[in-house]
């Protein structure tokens, strides 16, 4: 079944800050609302033949759904609505689909975990095998896209901040019939739009930057492919992947901030990255916005901006990085990021990670806090070391 939105009237041609803010709203009327309201129901009422479009059933569609999706199909330059699920890892799991039995999957080493760790599951279950690359070595990349049926790309990559070359890697997939699938869950649209770029699908983790207030678990996918988009809306409907109506209503609350809210975290980023890069007692730091940054250069050509998530090594072990963590005191030790908090985490702790993340590794979300207050918090914690 199609989508209802999928015929909705586009927004006007409005720079993405605008469209954040604007797009997806009710009709101007005297005494409308000014946003949708949220609609709680399972069925609707039906007559007769069902018709293209009809809603049928709550988990094929629901009109609270549909505003968030144009907005952020929109946002990616995509020319269909985007299909918001229950989490990421649903969206993850429903792009991981595509992937052709016994299939090849390019993927590169250092990406979310919950995409590695999935993979790795329908690789020992025999259902796909995949390729490691370092995403950022593009030479690297083309050579193993030889007889793949689909590229995994993130970028920047979560933990390590590897930036990709987006448009030569989509360019190559295309040659070869690669399905291309982009996680542009870090860089946001605001910073990278890979559709543009030839991508055949994006996917997002809602629960971050989109919705941005630590409070919603939520998925998302974007495509302009019709086939693909149809394809995708049938692995939703049967495998029961949906978003409640109350998490779609808050994750576009969420996302009528965003612009502002990146915006002060960018900034925030760069000016504790600098810092913590002169720090006696940090060994090393990641972060694309650093001249000295391998990624620097590409992400400063590719992309709007730098991001809002620096990894730095504490200390050199473990048991140091865990000292620090633990002497934080308004930064908050949790998992996630994306959210108005700072939020730190040892990434290793995770035995999902590659064993490749350093041990001391500290991924550090950046929010939107006064950053004189963040530094300082930073610095005496640094100084336990």
């Amino acid at each position: 079944m199609n989508p209802r939105n999928a015929d909705s009237a586009r927004t006007p041609a409005w720079d993405p800050k605008t469209l954040l803010v604007a797009g997806g709203r009710p009709a101007h009327g005297y005494d409308a609302p000014v946003n949708h309201p949220v609609t709680f129901t399972s069925t609707y009422h039906s007559k007769g033949q069902a018709a293209p479009g009809e809603r049928v059933y709550a988990r094929f569609s629901n009109p609270t759904w549909d505003p968030f999706e144009q907005v952020l199909g929109e946002l990616e330059a995509a020319t269909l609505p985007a299909l918001v699920f229950s989490s990421g890892m649903a969206a993850i799991a429903a792009a991981l689909s595509i992937v052709p039995e016994a299939g090849v999957l390019v993927m590169p080493r250092h990406s979310y975990n919950g995409s590695l760790a999935l993979s790795s599951e329908l690789q020992e279950a025999g259902r796909l095998s995949i390729r490691p690359v370092d995403i950022a070595n593009t030479e690297e990349v083309l050579a193993a896209l030889d007889g793949a049926d689909v590229l995994w790309v993130e970028s920047p990559t979560n933990p390590m901040l590897e930036v990709a070359d987006l448009p030569a890697l989509l360019a190559a997939a295309k040659a070869k019939n690669t399905v291309s699938i982009v996680d542009n869950t870090f860089a946001t649209p605001l910073l990278q739009q890979p559709l543009n770029h030839g991508a055949d699908l994006v996917v997002h983790s809602v629960t971050k930057y989109l919705s941005g207030h630590s409070d919603v678990i939520m998925g998302a996918l974007v495509t302009s492919d019709e086939q693909l988009h149809s394809r995708l809306h049938g692995y939703r409907t049967l495998h029961g992947a949906i978003a409640g109506p109350m998490d779609t209503f808050l994750a576009l609350r969420g996302v009528r901030t965003m612009s502002v809210r990146i915006d002060r975290s960018q900034s925030n980023s760069q000016v504790l990255a600098e810092r913590l890069a002169d720090h006696p007692k940090v060994q090393a730091v990641r972060y694309p916005g650093l001249p000295s940054d391998p990624g620097h250069e590409r992400a400063a050509k590719l992309m709007g901006g730098f991001g809002s998530v620096i990894a730095l090594e504490a200390g050199s072990t473990a048991q140091e990085a865990d000292r620090v963590l633990d002497a934080l005191k308004l930064i908050t030790g949790a998992t996630s990021l994306g959210g108005v908090e700072s939020l730190a985490e040892r990434r290793a702790r995770h035995a999902s990670e590659p064993a490749s993340v350093p041990a001391s590794l500290i991924r550090l979300s950046v929010g939107i806090e006064d950053v004189e207050d963040l530094w300082a918090d930073l610095d005496q914690a640094l100084e336990q070391l």
